[in-house]
């Protein structure tokens, strides 16, 4: 008599076990690599090499002699642009969230998202008519009194850049605190009201450490916007310095210089990884002080 053995099978190996998932991936990742890891590397490998297919740094010295000031133009209007799209959306989204009066918090709330559906394009051509020196901003002053037409100047400068990149952003910012503010636990905040807290310390103290991360989330991709709009910077400003997406766009369409334009993205690059890095460190470090 014999004993038949049935064989156990065999576990699936790690690779075959994640093979449904990586086929239902694939294209999106297809679709990553080669409409933006792709171009963003060979942006980056084209920086570096000359006419011969040599390395050359020549290209980041034309760069940083012909356009150095655009480059600290730009940080400098991204890096204004994001601190008042911080104020301004920290304020909404506290009242938002701890506003007392029904029909404004609703008006708030109903107003604040229109200029998400905008373009950047209309935009620039809202912030053009409304800034300039004969806009409807300048018209409103004089026609209350409160300017003498004489001092009415324009506004289509690095403060019109400031003014449109915060108008544009300010919603997606104060969408993503309002929400990280709404899912805060409200016993928190009844306690510290109780106490005798106001408003405004409950939002500083109590509900802004608790959202920090998603605040600066909001900022890193309204940086990455800031950095990558052409339309608005080219519509708002005539001459020198301007962004780098202009500069880059002037390079490419009346030089045909790809390398130099190249070298400009990189600062660009170098720009937003850095604020990425620094949030990617304070995220790291949030988690290691929670699993304490």
């Amino acid at each position: 008599m014999t004993l038949s053995r049935t064989a156990a099978p065999k576990a699936p190996g790690p690779f075959r076990a994640l093979l449904p998932g990586l086929m239902l991936v694939a294209p999106a990742l297809l679709a990553i690599g080669f409409l933006y890891v792709l171009p963003l590397v060979r942006s980056v490998v084209f920086a570096f090499v000359d006419a011969e297919g040599g390395f050359t740094t020549a290209h980041l010295r034309v760069a940083a002699e012909l356009y150095g000031r655009d480059v600290l133009f730009t940080i400098f209007v991204a890096l204004s642009s994001l601190a008042l799209i911080a104020v301004l959306s920290i304020a909404i989204a506290g009242y938002l969230t701890l506003g007392a009066t029904p029909w404004a918090v609703a008006a708030l709330r109903w107003l604040y998202r229109w200029p998400l559906f905008i373009p950047f394009i209309v935009a620039g051509q809202t912030a053009r008519s409304f800034l300039a020196r004969n806009g409807l901003f300048n018209s409103l002053l004089i026609d209350s009194g409160l300017m003498d037409p004489a001092m009415a100047q324009s506004l289509l400068d690095w403060r019109g850049l400031v003014l449109t990149f915060a108008w544009k952003q300010v919603p997606f910012v104060t969408l993503l605190l309002a929400g990280a503010m709404a899912s805060v636990d409200r016993s928190t905040i009844e306690a510290a009201r109780n106490m005798g807290a106001g408003r405004l310390r409950c939002l500083i103290q109590i509900l802004l450490p608790q959202v920090r991360g998603t605040l600066l989330v909001g900022l890193i991709l309204s940086l990455v916007t800031i950095m990558s709009v052409l339309s608005v910077p080219m519509m708002l400003i005539a001459g020198n310095p301007t962004m780098m997406t202009a500069m880059m766009a002037h390079r490419v369409t009346y030089y045909g210089d790809y390398p130099v334009a190249n070298a400009l993205g990189l600062f660009s690059y170098i720009l937003t990884a850095l604020a990425a890095f620094a949030y990617l460190r304070m995220t790291m470090a949030q988690r290691r002080e929670s699993e304490r």
